[in-house]
């Protein structure tokens, strides 16, 4: 007598120790047949989830070991920064200010240019803005001008009154 089940038959002699192998095959490895031996998934037992638990574990301690050391850690000034590095931050207008101290109280306004890596309009409405505020004096000495800080300008440009109250 056969049985038909799942595509095979079945001899009823044979029966149990048929299904008995199949139960097994099917317990150990329900991919087999399925997919070729190399795309079978990877089959893991309990330790590999320990060792996944583990480096998390690993991985979230570190990340807070660096956000405390970044938290607390004082700044560190570099040894080799130079004075030009820490004046980064200086406004236009402060440098200007700075070039005309260091040069005596005035320079005249091409050396300005010279000096700044700007352009020709931008030092003029510059110093334009310095002249309106009071900061600095222009003078017209021919086709060039004279920045001066105030108290610097040369005595011949002030008037007879003026030149005696100094």
């Amino acid at each position: 007598m056969s049985n038909r089940r799942h595509g095979f038959t079945l001899l009823a002699g044979h029966r149990s120790s048929i299904v008995g192998v199949a139960a097994s095959t099917v317990a150990t490895s329900s991919w087999t047949g399925v997919l070729p031996e190399s795309s079978r998934p990877l089959q893991l037992d309990g330790n590999a989830h320990l060792a996944a638990l583990a480096g998390i574990v690993a991985l979230a301690v570190l990340g807070g070991v660096l956000v405390a050391r970044n938290r607390y850690e004082r700044p560190v000034s570099r040894p080799n920064e130079t004075e030009s590095e820490r004046e980064e931050f200086v406004t236009d207008r402060e440098l200007v200010r700075r070039l005309l101290r260091e040069n005596g109280g005035r320079m005249k306004q091409s050396n300005i240019v010279d000096s700044v890596d700007w352009s020709k309009a931008k030092v003029s409405r510059l110093l334009a803005d310095l002249e309106e505020d009071g900061q600095i004096t222009k003078l017209r000495l021919g086709r060039e001008n004279l920045v001066c800080l105030p108290g610097h300008e040369p005595t011949a440009s002030k008037s007879p009154e003026q030149a005696n109250d100094d």
